[in-house]
């Protein structure tokens, strides 16, 4: 997986018959030997494993899903080191608010005629795990189910990549979005109300005056402004940029910055067309937005707190998402150039983003000091969430390729990027817009189509892949 993903933690409940207990206690080694095999390698994949002690009954498992509620894990992983009967653990998984995700493996690759019939002791967990998805279902508890054998497939890397999907829904359920402004005016693609948001998805937005914001800059030191721009001299090409331009847009960063950090927002977005001397906002923080990305907070562009929280809950795994838009096809060789007015995760820029004092026409503000660069090459992944009608929503996952550009770049002050979809670019672009697509998305680097699939899909959204 090209992209770099944050941990997620979940809880290991190892299934097993007491029966087997009673009549063969030596087989317990083996069995538990596999369960920590097991642990071991979700971890050594990125998961934070709270693994339990080997279930055989009621009580056991109610214990261990207890303890994995207490626990704050995100799901529960299964395991049937042998057969266990269903009616032993469904009270519990059918009742739990976790998420399941069903492994089903064994330990032997290989049970042919001449595998040890000593090995059927150990390897006979397939019929638990259909006796427990029988159950589920007809109980109505959703779960996540995958396949195959542990060492010799990619099993465990779908089990993690079904975690990380349930993290995804999570944080976006529980998303802070803070909006300065009022959201674009005529804007409608993305248009959600406040009330629809926490109704539909969970996403609490916490609104801001830009006059609210411009009060907090008394707060903000002379100090504070020279060890940012120490940090970003480190971090940045300043050649063309000085102190003086520098302090202005700190100033407005650090006071947005205090803002997300009270109100524990996991994203925010501006409206440029409200933030002017005259309501107390001297320039747009771009450049905040830029290294919030970085960080792992959600931003969007014009009001827009739904695709602030898309980009906030991809943020909580992976590593490198940035808000973007599609501006231009270039029809000639079937690609999209990417860019907006002055703001993309700087984590994503090919070298160092260079920093400069852009003269900024729109409204009544300083010019603003942002980081500019090129999104670097390679696979990515491009999401949008578009609404619909009727309180649904439809997520768009389309695998690209950010190109790498070779010749001649004449956009060297702006953010900016080509991306060259699966198919033809027609195709791809009346596709997007038969679905819905709206003009604010999220790019991710490297293929992450399949977590993000399962996102959608336990969000309950329509999902396309184009």
């Amino acid at each position: 997986m090209d992209s770099l993903v944050r941990h997620v933690k979940v809880g290991l409940l190892p299934l097993y018959l007491k029966l087997y207990d009673d009549t063969s206690p030596a087989s317990r080694r083996e069995v538990q030997r596999f369960r920590d095999t097991i642990s071991d390698e979700l971890s050594r994949r990125g998961l934070r494993v709270m693994t339990a002690p080997v279930c055989r009954v009621r009580s056991e498992i109610d214990t261990a899903v207890q303890g994995f509620e207490v626990g704050e894990v995100e799901a529960i992983v299964t395991l049937h080191l042998a057969y266990s009967p269903s009616e032993e653990s469904l009270p519990a998984l059918a009742t739990t608010a976790l998420p399941i995700i069903v492994l089903d493996t064994t330990p032997a690759f290989d049970f042919s005629p001449t595998q040890s019939p000593d090995a059927v002791m150990y390897n006979h967990g397939i019929h638990g795990v259909q006796d427990l998805c029988n159950l589920l279902l007809r109980h109505g508890k959703a779960f996540q189910l995958e396949a195959g054998h542990w060492e010799h497939s990619d099993v465990l890397d779908r089990v993690v990549q079904a975690a990380q999907s349930v993290h995804l829904a999570n944080a976006m359920r529980s998303a802070r979005i803070g909006r300065i402004g009022r959201p674009f005016q005529g804007m409608g693609d993305f248009a959600v109300n406040d009330e629809r948001l926490a109704r539909t998805l969970g996403v609490i937005v916490i609104p801001a005056t830009p006059a609210e914001i411009g009060a907090r800059l008394s707060g903000i030191s002379q100090e504070d402004v020279d060890t940012e721009w120490e940090d970003d001299v480190r971090r940045f090409d300043v050649a063309g940029v000085s102190k003086t331009q520098y302090g202005p847009t700190a100033h407005v960063c650090l006071a947005v910055r205090q803002w997300m950090e009270q109100e524990h927002l996991t994203g925010f977005t501006v409206n440029f067309m409200e933030a002017n001397r005259a309501a107390g906002l001297p320039t747009m923080p771009f450049l905040e937005a830029s290294k919030a990305m970085a960080r792992g907070v959600g931003y969007a562009g014009e009001g827009d707190c739904l695709t602030a929280a898309l980009v906030g809950a991809l943020a909580s795994v992976f590593e490198q998402v940035s808000f973007t838009e599609m501006f231009c096809p270039d029809w000639a060789h079937d690609t999209i150039f990417l860019s907006h007015m002055g703001e993309m995760n700087v984590a994503m820029v090919a070298g160092r983003a260079r920093l400069i004092h852009k003269p900024y026409s729109f409204i009544d503000i300083d010019d603003p000091v942002l980081a500019v660069g090129r999104f670097d090459s390679g696979l990515a992944t491009l999401v949008n969430l578009a609404p619909g009608p009727s309180d649904t929503f439809t997520l768009i996952i389309a695998p690209v390729t950010i190109q790498e550009v070779v010749d001649a770049d004449a956009h060297v002050d702006s953010i900016r990027g080509w991306i060259k979809p699966g198919g033809a670019l027609p195709s791809f672009l009346a596709h997007y817009s038969r679905l819905g697509g709206t003009h604010h998305s999220a790019l991710i680097k490297g293929d992450v189509v399949r977590i993000v699939k399962g996102f959608g899909e336990l969000m309950s959204w329509k999902v396309e892949v184009i």
